[in-house]
């Protein structure tokens, strides 16, 4: 039944991602994604039922995995930037950067959940832990995997919103063509290739692990 809480904490988080990219767009001035309704909090307009609802139940009912999803890119135009350049790059790091402020607030509600469940060793109690406890701390790691992997720089995650204007004119054309498979490519990757997934969740293990230190010296 964990899925329950997973899922929310899913879609809420990849709606606040894409409602970022929005937002920072329409700062730089563009609003396609306002003009196409996509600069709200509301997740129906976001929702893609692949990424944020196939892929995740998947994922969840599969032993030993980990909860993964997305939603639907909001339109952006970058030539209608003020700084074509850096509000490219502006705009496509806003998204990871969301989610570690989401990262943030998750933590700073598991701190009174912990507290409220009796600290930091009964809150990890499987009897006696609370749905606040697995709610936060699921929070706090599907949001730092979802800002890892959008700076994976592979056509079209966000870190390739940066890389591409660091590469050589030459070398643009091609890497973007990446766009069309790259994340079917990556994701074949790091499933198919022993060690691969435990790079990426290396950064996530080691951050939200500092975070439950953290969390649990403040709460004893």
């Amino acid at each position: 039944m964990i899925w329950i809480v997973l899922i929310p904490i899913l879609i809420f988080s990849v709606v606040v991602h894409e409602v970022a990219h929005a937002w920072a767009a329409r700062r730089e001035g563009d609003d396609t994604a306002e003009r196409a309704g996509r600069l709200t909090l509301n997740p129906l307009p976001h929702l893609d039922p692949v990424g944020s609802f196939l892929v995740p139940a998947i994922l969840i009912a599969l032993p030993g995995s980990f909860i993964f999803g997305w939603a639907k890119p909001v339109p952006v135009d970058p030539r209608r930037f003020r700084e074509p350049v850096a509000g490219d790059i502006r705009v496509s790091l806003a998204g990871p950067a969301s989610n570690l402020l989401l990262v943030v607030l998750f933590t700073l509600l598991l701190v009174p959940a912990v507290a409220l469940a009796g600290g930091a060793e009964a809150a990890w109690d499987p009897e006696r832990g609370s749905l606040a406890v697995t709610g936060a701390f699921y929070g706090i790691v599907i949001n730092l995997i979802l800002a890892i992997f959008n700076l994976i720089p592979v056509p079209p995650l966000d870190g390739s919103h940066v890389l591409r204007h660091l590469l050589p004119r030459s070398l643009r054309g091609p890497y973007l063509k990446m766009g069309s498979v790259g994340v079917l490519v990556l994701l074949g990757v790091l499933f198919l290739i022993p060690g691969a997934l435990d790079l990426l969740f290396l950064p996530v293990e080691v951050l939200a692990g500092a975070l439950l230190h953290l969390v649990s010296a403040l709460t004893g």
